[in-house]
């Protein structure tokens, strides 16, 4: 049956979500343009907040019917049968919620509507007009996203509450039945079953929707003609904004890291670069506007660099939803057809954003003295600038399709291709980005607090951090050349180790030296320590990574694999350990997931049914040392997945440790394969299959042999040996189907493997007077057994017996060496920025509540004097 009602109430949240952000745009901006404290200026803010209001309400009514149709498997709507099915966990109907297209826009407006409550209740009455204006005319454009209207020709966004049968007009299911509704939907993207795509998408978001914030106040200082004020309420938001959005792309690069097996946690894949980008140019907008608020310089470039972050917001939106990087990307949006809509929500915003910056240029203030080179002011501002030149390198790079469309749009004819290496392409410039940075961060910092009056020579102020950085350099190197870490020989690679040094040392002098005063001013030396950290462990984790799984056993496994699989990949038979690296590498066999099962379990242990998420356990399964089911129960299971056991086993010290990395055949996708990895002081092991036998696939059997035996007899089969023990009733019989008058047996084998010793039980059964036959397959060993007939005068049983390959997998291990060092300097960066927050939010509220003529005031000022 065909819910419309649900579809409807979400369709009529969203046309009241787009009209109320309209009301209140408009309402903002006359309020903003009416005197202050009149009643026109109150009544207009009355109705543009009670507005807003509404909004935010029908953005929750939205949310709500949306997540309803995934939910409850409303496979009518097209939004939940493309995204979601019936076996689906909860947890990840969640990430269903924003796969598509539509559910990413009303996260971002979700993430836009709880700022835009945030900024009513703190912005003040100064600024809460004229920046509630800019936040409601984003609100408008981004809910016209997901509007879902067609005026003639015109089609205004895309609606999630769309039926299948008005998606799918020309399918001939629904032209014979309108209500039909299929009974299961197409899942969710495999490569996104992941824990980290439940939490990684909204911290991102939340970083997107944040950056509106100082780009408002931004255009709200423009608009009001209060070019220096803003600055002090957006500071705290241009942090909150930078550690949201920087702490959510380290959450993607895990989350790549861990899921995908392209080896490492990031590819300079476009839409990687399209988030970079904007997080860049808004790190170098806080650092100019840092020195503005100490020298009062550089206001002009934070006008410009804030807006221009939220534009490259805007940009990277267009890049990844246009359908534009298609053939680029592998992980970007196709095109809804919305991409005229997307362009045209782009340039409104440069059009009116820059448009009102040229034309308040001149009046923006200026100041006319010189910055000494060896103010801190000076190295900041030069920062910014290396900051923004890394962005602009990545963004041009990344726009080559853009350009190539562009240039075919108005007929002229190009192809200009993205570099064959674009991990190299990439690295080769953002590796000196990253060693000017250090520089600069390490210099910046020491000049920035450095007191010009207290008689300490510049000579002193940079001793101590370049002795320590050339003592530990030193001992890095020391140890790298005799052997204990990995050689560290390239010139470029020793100047980033130095530069990133000399950041740490330097911004640890700056911390210890605040201990004595007020260590929660030290935001910014944290947080450049934790980059420094970061580019310590991208150096070595991906400078020095160490492919260990070798092929040195002189063959091709197959010359369709490729150079890379036949060079750097091991073959493990199952059961046969090979030598790889330090290790003894077995393959011991494949598993499931089981519900409510913390552990896997062996395939072998379970039976599977003609529902592929149903099996019958043909053993007891445990949880620890509880019986969770016993044999013969249904249990189910997410077949989706394989995991491959995997045991290493390192020679010298007889220490083990066992891996599951999976992998699955998809239809349309092939092998996706996910990494396991082990993680040690020092490195990570990162393990993932590159090939395996295709389960889709049948197997190649060799000719039935069969066998006249008693109970007792010894079966010798090639290089086994199989023992009958006896007949006993089949108690696998929930996929027989007996009916009274049926009977199954069941044959008991052991079969004595190279390894360990293996039972099977083949099935023979009469159903309405048909014989049938349930095989057993030792994968193992490459054995199908079955039982194939019964003489009960003679004591005779008749068993078959096929071979076929061995199981086997091809996997790649790679070591990479202080990987660790990168999540750290992650998090290391994370608190400086939250320390930053904290301390410029409580600066302002200082500031507004104490005149600078009082006595409170007056300390206001002498405490800032002291922490400058």
């Amino acid at each position: 049956m065909v819910n419309t009602l649900i579809g409807d109430l979400g369709h009529y949240s969203v046309i009241l979500a787009f009209v109320t952000a309209l009301v209140s745009a408009i309402a903002f901006a006359f309020a903003s343009n009416a005197k202050e404290l009149t009643p026109e200026q109150k009544d207009w803010k009355k109705l543009a907040r009670g507005a807003f209001f509404v909004h935010v309400a029908a953005v929750f009514g939205i949310i709500f019917c949306l997540f309803n149709i995934i939910y409850a498997h409303r496979y009518e709507y097209h939004y939940a049968w493309s995204h979601s099915s019936n076996h689906l966990p909860v947890h990840y109907m969640i990430s269903c919620f924003w796969e598509g297209q539509e559910g990413s826009f009303l996260l971002w407006i979700f993430w836009h509507a709880l700022l835009g409550l945030v900024l009513i209740k703190f912005a003040g009455k100064k600024w809460e007009s004229p920046v509630m204006a800019v936040f409601s005319f984003v609100q408008l454009f981004l809910t016209s996203m997901i509007l879902g209207v067609v005026i003639g020709d015109l089609k205004i966004g895309s609606s999630p509450f769309i039926l299948m049968r008005d998606f799918m007009t020309d399918a001939p299911v629904f032209q014979m039945d309108p209500n039909f509704v299929p009974k299961d939907g197409t899942g969710l993207n495999p490569l996104l079953q992941n824990y980290w795509m439940v939490i990684h998408p909204p911290v991102l978001f939340l970083g997107f929707a944040a950056t509106l914030v100082p780009f408002a106040f931004a255009i709200a200082g423009l608009w009001k003609r209060e070019f220096a004020s803003w600055t002090k309420p957006a500071l705290p938001w241009g942090l909150f904004a930078a550690v949201v959005l920087g702490v959510g792309i380290m959450m993607g690069a895990y989350w790549a890291y861990e899921t995908l097996n392209f080896g490492g946690y990031w590819n300079w894949d476009p839409v990687e670069n399209a988030v970079y980008i904007p997080w860049l140019v808004l790190v170098g907008a806080i650092h100019t506007l840092l020195a503005f608020r100490k020298s009062k310089t550089a206001l002009r470039a934070t006008f410009i660099l804030f807006i221009t972050s939220f534009l490259l917001v805007l940009y990277a939106t267009f890049l990844t939803r246009s359908g534009i990087l298609g053939n680029a990307s592998v992980h970007s949006f196709t095109d809804l057809g919305l991409s005229g809509q997307l362009f045209t929500y782009l340039a409104a915003f440069v059009v009116l954003a820059i448009g009102l910056l040229v034309y308040r240029w001149k009046h923006i203030p200026a100041t006319a003295k010189e910055i000494a080179t060896y103010s801190g002011e000076f190295w900041v501002f030069i920062g910014a600038a290396v900051l923004c030149l890394g962005a602009f390198q990545v963004l041009v790079t990344t726009s080559i399709p853009v350009y190539n469309a562009f240039m075919g749009f108005i007929g002229v004819k190009t192809n200009v291709a993205l570099p064959a290496d674009q991990i190299a392409h990439y690295t080769k410039f953002q590796m000196w980005m990253g060693i000017a940075i250090a520089m600069l961060s390490g210099t910046g910092q020491l000049l920035w607090w450095r007191k010009q009056n207290d008689g300490t020579k510049l000579s002193e102020v940079f001793m101590l951090p370049l002795i320590f950085t050339a003592l530990f350099a030193a001992l890095i190197l020391l140890v790298s050349k005799m052997g204990y870490i990995e050689r560290i020989d390239n010139p470029s690679y020793i100047l980033l180790l130095l530069a990133s040094l000399y950041a740490v040392f330097s911004n640890l002098a700056i911390v210890f030296g605040l201990l004595k005063k007020k260590v929660s001013i030290a935001g910014g030396a944290v947080s450049h320590i934790g980059v420094a950290l970061m580019l310590i462990g991208i150096l070595f984790s991906s400078g020095y990574s160490n492919i260990i799984s070798k092929n040195m056993s002189g063959m091709v496994y197959a010359r369709e694999f490729g150079d890379d699989i036949n060079r750097d990949n091991v073959l493990l038979w199952r059961n046969a350990g090979t030598d790889m690296g330090p290790y003894k590498v077995t393959y011991k066999g494949q598993y499931l997931e089981v519900k409510d099962l913390p552990d896997y379990v062996n395939k072998q242990q379970l039976f599977r049914l003609e529902d592929e998420f149903r099996a019958v356990a043909r053993g007891p399964l445990k949880d620890g040392d509880q019986i969770k089911y016993k044999a013969g129960d249904t249990v189910d299971i997410y077949p989706e997945n394989t995991y491959y056991e995997v045991e290493f086993k390192n020679r010298e010290s007889g220490k083990s440790f066992t891996l599951y990395p999976r992998a699955q055949v998809n239809p349309q996708m092939g092998l996706l394969a996910s990494p396991d990895i082990k993680m040690f002081g020092t490195k990570d092991l990162y393990t993932h299959v590159s090939t395996i036998p295709d389960p889709n696939e049948e197997k190649e059997w060799g000719e039935l042999k069969e066998y006249q035996v008693k109970i007792g007899d010894t079966l010798y089969l090639n290089d086994y040996v199989a023992v009958l023990h006896g007949i006993e009733p089949a108690k696998d019989t929930l996929m027989l189907n007996l009916k009274p008058g049926d009977v199954a047996v069941q044959a008991d084998m052991q079969v004595l493997g190279e390894r360990r010793t293996y039972h099977a039980h083949p099935i023979y059964a009469i159903r309405d007077r048909m014989v049938g036959r349930v095989p057993e397959e030792i994968e193992d060993l490459g054995l199908r057994i079955m039982l194939m007939s019964i003489d009960p005068d003679k004591g005779e049983f008749t068993i078959g017996i096929n071979t076929t390959q061995k199981d086997y997998i091809i996997l790649k291990a790679m070591e990479k060496p202080f990987i660790s060092i990168l999540w750290i300097g992650t998090i290391i960066m994370s608190l400086g920025f939250v320390m930053a927050i904290v301390r410029h939010y409580n600066d302002g509220k200082r500031g507004n509540a104490a005149s600078p003529k009082g006595p409170a005031g007056k300390e206001a000022v002498k405490r800032r004097k002291q922490m400058a």
